[in-house]
């Protein structure tokens, strides 16, 4: 596991290294420390990690900025940060959790359990995924998504006004920073139950949902059951 803490008071970041090599022991993790912005985001462009530990007040920079730049990436990130009103913000660019200074241990356990817990969810304050294109980010928001396909280490993104966007993110992780109302119906597909049409039942008890966009996504045998209640 490769975790990068970025953070400009060397007694925190000591803190932040020591607890977390303690909570995660046994996933070995290997971490790496920054003090300010540039370093960072030019380490991230260039390796792949795990996790982000980040603050939002670097050196007077603000450590949002970083995080716009690298929200399209395929790693996960927690802030840890006294800036508690920027909570809403950082959420929006979705991060999956927001641990306010000064911090007990025992928050940031709840924090880093929630990054290696796949069942997990972040805040429903997510309003908008980044994608990277060659020209810069664009931003899709959320409620534009209809469904979301995995592809293989990536996943689609299937949109009422943009069509079909690739990001960065695996299904798996993308799921945990999704809003409640989107539901995982098949190993490979994730839906906005509020934009199901109807429940088809198929030949061979194969199930489908008929999406708003007219596309339809298949639904496993063993998540039927609580579709189909979720639709009642």
């Amino acid at each position: 596991m490769h975790i990068v803490i970025v953070e400009d008071e060397p007694i925190i970041a000591q803190r932040l290294k020591r607890q977390i090599g303690e909570i995660l022991e046994a996933e070995k993790p290997m971490i790496k420390w920054f003090d300010d912005i540039e370093d960072a985001n030019e380490y991230l462009t260039q390796q792949s990690i795990d996790l982000l530990m980040l603050d939002l007040n670097l050196h007077g920079e603000n450590g949002l900025d970083l995080l716009k730049d690298i929200s399209a990436k395929s790693f996960h990130t927690i802030i840890v940060s006294a800036y508690s009103e920027q909570a809403i913000t950082a959420f929006e660019y979705g991060v999956l959790d927001f641990v306010g200074k000064p911090f007990q241990k025992e928050r940031l356990e709840a924090a880093l359990m929630r990054f290696t817990d796949k069942n997990g969810h972040a805040s429903n304050e997510l309003k908008q995924l980044a994608i990277r294109k060659h020209d810069g980010l664009s931003f899709i928001k959320i409620a534009d998504i209809n469904f979301i396909k995995a592809d293989g280490h990536y996943t689609q993104l299937h949109t009422n006004s943009t069509g079909i966007a690739l990001h960065d993110k695996a299904i798996d992780k993308l799921a945990m920073l999704l809003p409640n109302q989107f539901i995982r119906v098949h190993r490979s597909y994730i839906v906005d139950i509020n934009k199901v049409v109807a429940l088809k039942i198929g030949s061979g008890a194969s199930y489908q949902l008929l999406m708003q966009d007219n596309n339809e996504v298949p639904v496993s045998r063993s998540r039927y059951q609580q579709v189909k209640s979720l639709l009642s």
